[in-house]
């Protein structure tokens, strides 16, 4: 068995653990990221993914958004409900910005983070899936399995951004668990009308659907109940446009081919408190949700960032410190709390057809539309997050 100290073990290679890896190669920081797939290259992964134009900027700061491009950028956004009134239009310009976000293909980003990860100072380690972790007062012990062999790492911090819940329940957190009972249909369609980097959400009471600018064609995400979604997937391409056509209308054309279709279920899913002795967690394994607002990848994003920096100002060395994690956690409780919420809100709100509530959320979408402050302040919140 191999041993080794680290001042911090990233778990997980994806986009966010990967961030934090190269977000901290200009801090003096020993970092060790343990990945369990042999390749962080996913070129079969035709999962696309939706990020802001704050997390362009992280990005950008991370030296890795040039080998992003080309991404396809969202001008604006139409917001609507089904048989009811009231609809609201979201525009860059609105906000001051170049775009709102931009949709970009879940393979590039990864493969675009891996490029940037061979350059930094952090050392990876793929095919290494963790058995066991064991916590003492200074430090934590990873044990993993590479291959034929086991091995042992030491800690100063453990980061599990792995994507999942169990690595974290073994840390000893607490997640919490709401199913939604809706399924994500996700595929890619093309329309007659060109996008023109507009994108669409449309409020059902099964819950939204979503098109999404990327490259000539749209990234669908459709959200209906387990049973009705099943039905949705297994069908042939031409009974699965005509059923899409009827349920989300023509605003953006006649829908005219699909690619292939994947299915998941939707819940929330979250802990507790996401920092614990000696250990953080981050992106999904922190926070999974509702894709309603695209808030999941750039809330986790920010994080590492933020842990980023914060690790990088203090003089301690011991980035696992109880001050150093009350810090992180004081930082960033706002904008996780309310990201949370807010998606989980939206949910609730919008996925039923009571009929009061209905007319509310028209009167809600009509006076977004019409009040600028109001429409800034939402779309600043849902781009950067809110801070302290």
């Amino acid at each position: 068995m191999s041993e080794s100290e680290h001042d911090l073990v990233i778990v997980g290679g994806g986009p966010v653990g990967a961030a934090l890896a190269i977000a901290l190669s200009d801090a003096s920081h020993d970092v060790l990221l343990l990945e369990a797939r042999p390749e962080l290259d996913t070129a079969s992964d035709g999962r696309t993914l939706a990020m802001s134009y704050g997390s362009r900027l992280i990005l950008a700061r991370l030296g890795a958004w040039k080998r992003v491009e080309p991404a396809t950028s969202i001008h604006s956004i139409h917001i609507s409900q089904r048989g009811g009134f009231g609809r609201a239009l979201l525009a860059a310009e609105d906000a001051g910005l170049p775009a709102l976000g931009y949709v970009v293909a879940h393979a590039r980003l990864q493969k675009m983070l891996g490029e940037a990860l061979a350059s930094s100072r952090a050392t990876l380690a793929l095919g290494a899936s963790v058995a066991d972790i064991e916590f003492s007062a200074d430090r934590v012990a990873i044990r993993f399995r590479r291959g034929d062999q086991e091995h042992c790492v030491g800690a100063r911090l453990l980061v599990i951004a792995d994507g999942g819940a169990s690595l974290g329940k073994r840390a000893g957190a607490t997640i919490k668990v709401r199913d939604y009972r809706q399924d994500a249909i996700v595929a890619t369609v093309a329309t007659s009308r060109p996008h023109r980097q507009r994108a669409f959400e449309r409020f059902t009471a099964d819950g939204p659907v979503a098109l999404l600018p990327f490259e000539d064609r749209y990234a669908l995400v459709w959200t209906a109940a387990p049973e009705a979604a099943a039905r949705f997937t297994e069908m042939n391409d031409k009974s699965f446009l005509e059923r899409l056509q009827l349920h989300f209308g023509d605003r953006a054309g006649r829908f005219l081919s699909v690619t292939a279709r994947a299915r998941f279920p939707l819940a929330l899913r979250y802990a507790a408190n996401p920092v614990l002795p000696r250990s953080v967690l981050l992106g999904n394994a922190a926070q999974a949700l509702h894709p309603i607002a695209g808030q999941g990848f750039n809330l986790g994003l920010r994080d590492a960032w933020e842990l980023a920096e914060l690790l990088a100002r203090r003089d301690d060395r011991d980035p696992g410190s109880a001050a150093c994690l009350s810090a992180f956690r004081s930082a960033r409780r706002l904008d996780r709390l309310g990201g949370i919420a807010i998606t989980d809100s939206l949910v609730r709100i919008f996925s039923n057809d009571f009929v009061p509530l209905r007319a509310a959320r028209g009167a809600g979408l009509a006076l977004l539309d019409i009040a600028p402050p109001v429409k800034r302040a939402f779309m600043q919140r849902m781009i950067f997050g809110a801070s302290l």
